[in-house]
């Protein structure tokens, strides 16, 4: 068996390097280790099931005989399950990394004073012509920017911004890496940070605190919308509006963020030409005025614009469930004819007793417990959501729960399903208008 593994306390990097390594060693299972930084663990609440990720536990080390390291070759690094492979007699590493110091002796070795690791593997997948989805562009151009400061950092090298450029041509989206990963925060952004909260102007609207500021910018201004979370959070409201007029350019930025279900940012943005996701967004206005342009803002927040969307908007159904009774082998044919990777499991009465997914099924280990019941290997931790719940609710469950899916409830009955791939839609801003 060949795996792919990378350092303990992973960070999107070390993440992204282990998602690029499967493309180009597609026959290699990807390792995650036990220990992941705060913010990659909430991206991958939502995009785990993507990537087919393995822990350590489930590695039969015995049948390892090809290593690949990852974004670091230093066994001290890697998780403590996985580092008693040094011991192992004829095992074949290869590493890819960025780092100077290591202690891993490697067959073949792919070392360079990148940026970024992953531009490494970036640079062999362009090489090879492999072909990348949206999705792993934007992960590896996060993981690219959060090593090289958005290629700020002394350590930044021409390869890190080509393979940027590259990634970018693969559709790898900014608005996503927006929402992962904490931009750099200078002192232009501090200043008008300072100047908002002093002349911040906070109000209700519909129940909700509202914190709204106008500044006047001169030409480009980078990372306004980090200093807008950060003015939503200092102003501790529910929702904040910032106002930027350009006046060389005439025009104004307007850029939203909401920490409440009920408001729904990415809508109010469309109405204003714009666009974005429900607890963030923006709009380019040309040739307004800034009072006339708050005073649009407000009748949009006072209107039915905030609403947000339901559970009911974006869950599955029907749903197909399963008899705790149906042996394993059953429902793994049912599940591999239908292309889902999971599915509530019933009783005789319909109550719902269970979830099962794909990652259960690494329980079995002999070939025997195929005819065993599905009520052996399901997960019994119940986590469920009423029908009138938000979606921002749901995703929330999941980041908490580490879950692929969420059974949707009414009146103690199974009414639909909501999966990280509806939530992703939903994040992703891919529902119809």
């Amino acid at each position: 068996m060949k795996i792919i593994t990378t350092h303990k306390a992973a960070d999107f990097d070390a993440l992204a390097c282990l998602v690029a390594a499967t493309i180009i060693y597609p026959d290699a299972k990807p390792v995650l280790p036990g220990t992941i930084n705060a913010n990659l663990k909430n991206f991958l609440a939502i995009h785990k099931d993507l990537f087919d990720l393995w822990t350590p536990n489930e590695v039969d080390l015995d049948t390892v005989d090809t290593l690949i390291c990852v974004d670091t070759h230093s066994w001290s690094r890697l998780d403590q399950r996985l580092s008693v492979l040094s011991e192992k007699p004829n095992l074949d590493v290869i590493v890819w990394d960025h780092h100077e110091d290591g202690d891993i002796d490697a067959r073949e070795s792919h070392l360079s004073q990148t940026g970024a690791a992953v531009t490494l593997l970036v640079q062999q997948i362009k090489q090879e012509r492999k072909l990348i989805t949206p999705i792993q562009a934007t992960l590896f151009l996060i993981g690219l920017y959060e090593d090289t400061g958005h290629l700020s950092f002394p350590s930044t090298r021409p390869e890190d911004a080509f393979a940027a450029g590259f990634l970018l041509d693969r559709k790898a989206d900014l608005n996503i890496l927006g929402t992962f990963l904490q931009p750099a925060y200078g002192k232009k952004q501090k200043e008008i940070l300072f100047k908002m909260v002093q002349e911040a102007e906070r109000s209700e609207v519909n129940g909700f605190s509202l914190s709204v500021s106008r500044v006047e910018v001169q030409n480009r201004v980078e990372n306004l919308a980090m200093v807008m979370q950060m003015y939503r959070e200092l102003m501790n409201v529910d929702v904040a509006i910032g106002i930027f007029r350009d006046t060389k350019k005439d025009k104004c930025m307007v850029i939203g963020r909401s920490g409440v279900d009920e408001i729904n940012i990415g809508v109010l943005m469309r109405s204003l030409g714009g666009g974005g996701h429900p607890g963030a967004g923006s709009a380019l206005v040309k040739g307004a005025n800034p009072d006339a342009l708050l005073e649009t803002v407000m009748e949009l927040l006072k209107g039915n614009q905030y609403s947000s969307v339901m559970l009911s908007d974006i869950m599955s159904y029907p749903v197909v469930t399963v008899k705790n009774d149906t042996p394993v082998g059953d429902v793994a044919m049912m599940l591999r004819e239908m292309g889902c990777s999971g599915m509530p499991v019933v009783d005789d009465d319909d109550n719902l007793v269970g979830v099962v997914s794909r990652r259960d099924f690494r329980k079995v280990k002999k070939s025997n417990q195929m005819q065993s019941p599905i009520k052996a290997i399901m997960s019994r931790k119940l986590i469920t959501i009423d029908y009138d719940k938000s979606a921002f609710e749901a995703a929330r469950l999941m980041i908490r729960h580490d879950i692929g899916r969420i059974p949707v409830m009414k009146e103690n009955k199974i009414i639909g399903i909501i999966t990280r791939s509806d939530a992703m839609m939903y994040f992703y801003d891919l529902l119809p208008d």
